[in-house]
């Protein structure tokens, strides 16, 4: 299980190690992240890495830290070019993340649901569209008990809370908490650009 020091969803940046400060410490519980105020070590913050027995691993090479030896480990082969894509080059923890990420270029959706038959490339991902047809809504805000069917869901919520507003227009100094209000943004006000 992998922890971050930065929202997970709707990647903001591909270098995590920059010079801004990191206010919230995400941690990963049932592949959700949540955010808690407050460095890793701080006694008496709720899901720090003191109450609840997790030890950090970080990586020498891009400050991202992990529960176990085991997942530091296979971390580094992303620095490496074990698991390397042959046709766009990034590198993969393993094989079956870099077969999953082949199917981007082939397009292959071996994945499909039994109820509206689309189709999806990963099975984790079939697995989070079913609970749409299901009903089932796992991921909770701690702030105000909403119910998201999907992690995504949920930490474009908490944004709200925190009044973040990471997506920023490049035409103009309007910024946004979900990406796809900026794209929204965008569509209306700069169409005729």
């Amino acid at each position: 299980m992998e922890m971050k020091t930065e929202a997970d969803s709707n990647a903001i940046t591909e270098h995590p190690h920059t010079d801004k400060p990191r206010p919230y410490l995400y941690v990963a519980f049932n592949k959700g992240f949540i955010p808690r105020k407050g460095k890793l070590s701080e006694p008496g913050v709720t899901g720090s890495l003191e109450n609840t027995s997790i030890h950090a691993y970080s990586c020498s090479q891009c400050e991202k830290c992990f529960m176990s030896q085991s997942d530091l480990r296979l971390h580094m082969n992303i620095h490496t070019d074990k698991y390397q894509c042959t046709e766009c080059g990034k590198c993969f923890r393993g094989s079956y993340q870099l077969t999953r990420h082949s199917r981007s270029h082939s397009g292959e959706k071996p994945f499909e649901c039994s109820v509206c038959s689309k189709r999806f490339r990963d099975g984790g991902h079939l697995a989070a569209h079913n609970r749409i047809h299901s009903g089932e809504r796992p991921y909770k805000c701690h702030m105000c008990d909403k119910a998201f069917s999907q992690s995504g869901n949920l930490n474009a919520h908490i944004r709200i809370h925190m009044a973040e507003k990471p997506y920023k227009c490049l035409l103009c100094d309007k910024s946004y908490s979900q990406s796809s209000h900026l794209q929204s943004h965008k569509r209306h006000v700069h169409s005729d650009l």
